[in-house]
Formats: structure tokens, C-alpha cells, sequence
């Protein structure tokens, strides 16, 4: 990304803690190649037309993280029509599946003062007798990529939280389902896209679409070491493409 001063490279980049500027962890894991992201946009027909639906698709995802995030700390938020599946589908597999959440560690900034990195992390949870970090994501899929960030998160706290075991990510999005078949189609950012199963049955298919269905996704990680080491590399690639501005914020001698 181009930044046209040390200024916005900061705030784009970063929080000041306590007098002190530190990357955010989300910015630092940019740096990892994204295959998928590459496909989606050889899927298109210009990278405008990517732009405006990563931007759109960007905007949905946090219209559905907020709301979330309300419910996490115990308020009823008004759910645009846009997002209700996929919010009704959170709130009944919350309940079922018991999650504890402290509305205290809903949406905290985190600081590993050693490797000197920040992060907001989505919530700590308490899951089937385990204590860990809760992170929310309106994907499609649950990306390897995600346990970068989930270790960097897990690496700053676990000094403050001694009991701290494990950590998971929670996907939470919607489709409608073909009532023939079981095909789905995605609806996000203005752009439709069709997922069919492996069956002559599905190929020959004219798709009877349903209303959209919310889906919910819980999937734990609990072994963190060898990714967060993974981080701590991607880190200091980000520091090697940003080193101009690192020197002028005087994080890098």
C-alpha cells in the first residue's frame, strides 16, 4: 500500500499506547500472500470492479461484526434485513452451544510490549471448559491465514491470563440453499456466487433458490507456538517493505 506520509502510515498502520506507537496485528499479517484474493480477482472483469466489491463485501461483514459484537456484551442492536440470517443463525448456536463471553474482553486492545505489536481482539471466551481468544470472521471459510493473527493475540495475553488454553475462530455468514440439490449461492458485496456439490444430479440442476440461511462455523485451535513463530517472520517482513517509515516513527533504528 502506498502512503503519502508518516501521518497517515501511522494511523493506518498502528496505535499509539500509552505514548508509544506499535503496528496493528491485522496490518502486519497483510504482508502473507492471499492466493484466493489473486483468483477472485482474475474471476473479474477489471480490479475496479474488485475494488467496489471487496468495499461493499468489506462494509456487509462490518455491519454483521458489530452486531455481534452487541450481543457479545449483552445490548439487542437493531439487524439491518441484510444481516438477519446470518444474526438469528449466531444467536441460536450461541445459546445452544453455552459460550461465555466477559463483555469486559469484548473488542480489547491487546500490546505484546516484547515483540512490539498491537491488536483489538474480537472477545475471550470460555468454551466447552476452556478459556481462550474468540475470533469473529464473515468469511466463506475459516482461512489458515486467521491463525496468525489468533497467535499473535494468544502471545500477548498470555502472561495477564494463566489459565489461558486455547482459542478459536467463529465464521458466521449466510446463503441460500438450492432445494433440489443443495447448491448454494453467496450474496456479498453485490456479487453472486455459486457453489454446486459434486453430483450429476447438482450439474444438471435448474436451481430453486431458498430464502438466505445463516451459517455458523466454531473451530478450535489450540496449538499456537509454531504459527506465532510464522508470525514473528511475517512481521519482520512488514518491517523490511515499510522501513521508511519505521525509521522516520523511530521504531526502527
Amino acid at each position: 500500500m502506498y502512503y503519502s506520509n508518516l501521518n497517515q502510515f501511522k494511523e493506518l498502520s498502528g496505535y499509539e499506547i500509552d505514548g508509544t506507537w506499535y503496528p496493528r496485528v491485522t496490518k502486519i499479517v497483510e504482508i502473507k500472500a492471499k492466493p484466493a484474493l489473486y483468483r477472485f480477482y482474475g474471476e473479474l472483469s477489471s480490479f475496479n470492479e474488485g475494488e467496489a466489491i471487496k468495499k461493499q463485501s468489506a462494509t456487509e461483514g462490518t455491519m454483521l461484526h458489530e452486531a455481534v459484537e452487541k450481543i457479545l456484551i449483552g445490548e439487542t442492536p437493531e439487524v439491518d434485513p441484510l444481516i438477519k440470517p446470518a444474526v438469528e443463525a449466531f444467536i441460536k448456536f450461541f445459546k445452544e452451544n453455552h459460550i461465555q463471553v466477559d463483555p469486559e474482553f469484548v473488542e480489547k486492545q491487546i500490546v505484546n510490549r516484547d515483540e512490539r505489536y498491537a491488536g483489538t481482539m474480537d472477545a475471550m471466551a470460555l468454551i466447552d471448559g476452556k478459556f481462550g481468544v474468540l475470533d469473529i470472521k464473515t468469511s466463506q471459510a475459516i482461512y489458515r491465514d486467521y491463525n496468525l493473527q489468533t497467535s499473535a493475540y494468544m502471545a500477548a495475553l498470555q502472561d495477564q491470563f494463566k489459565n489461558l488454553q486455547s482459542r478459536w475462530i467463529l465464521r458466521i455468514d449466510q446463503a441460500r440453499k438450492c432445494i433440489n440439490c443443495g447448491a448454494s449461492l453467496r450474496e456479498k458485496g453485490g456479487r453472486q456466487k455459486i457453489k454446486i456439490p459434486k453430483t450429476v444430479k447438482a450439474k444438471n440442476c435448474s436451481h430453486i433458490w431458498s430464502e438466505p440461511i445463516g451459517d455458523v462455523e466454531l473451530k478450535e485451535f489450540p496449538y499456537w507456538q509454531e504459527d506465532f513463530k510464522a508470525f514473528v517472520g511475517a512481521k519482520k517482513l512488514w518491517e523490511w517493505e515499510n522501513d521508511y517509515f519505521l525509521r522516520q516513527a523511530g521504531y526502527l533504528q
